[in-house]
């Protein structure tokens, strides 16, 4: 048996876009019956939301697709989760530059935004700041997608 996919979704605070992006992938693969195939979780660049739960309206979204975060407190990436993890995903360009800046580097090309794996690259805008949590779950449900069917057809 080939060792688990570890994947880190990883946008600023840990409280919005990373943990909806953790808990979507988390459903997808759970609704396959492929969840013991993977190990997923999400972090922040910064440091300010640090033991915060997730968002309430981030919680809400989810909460309306039957999907439970409860118990997710934001944590901050470090710089041994480049070693420990596969692939480090943000959800947007900014992400990815400050997760090389605390990993020292991406030589391995582990870094990437959610939807470059989607037919229509792109960030994902911040809901803290639109307010349109829709458009956010929209996003990143897209994006978990591609990034899940890339990862099978490997």
């Amino acid at each position: 048996m080939r060792d688990k996919i570890k994947i880190l979704m990883v946008c600023h605070g840990n409280i919005c876009r990373s943990p909806m992006a953790e808990f979507i992938f988390k459903n997808l693969i759970t609704t396959r019956g492929i969840a013991d195939q993977f190990y997923v979780a999400s972090a922040a660049t910064s440091s300010e939301e640090i033991g915060n739960p997730v968002y309430p309206p981030a919680r809400r979204k989810l909460n309306e697709h039957g999907i439970n975060c409860d118990g997710k407190r934001a944590v901050r990436m470090k710089k041994e989760d480049y070693d420990k993890y596969d692939l480090l995903i943000g959800t947007e360009q900014i992400n990815v530059r400050n997760m090389e800046r605390i990993a020292g580097g991406d030589p391995q090309n582990k870094m990437h935004r959610l939807l470059d794996y989607s037919k229509h690259p792109r960030d994902i805008s911040d809901p803290w700041y639109t307010g349109d949590f829709d458009k956010a779950y929209e996003d990143i449900l897209e994006g978990c997608e591609a990034l899940l069917e890339y990862l099978l057809a490997k």
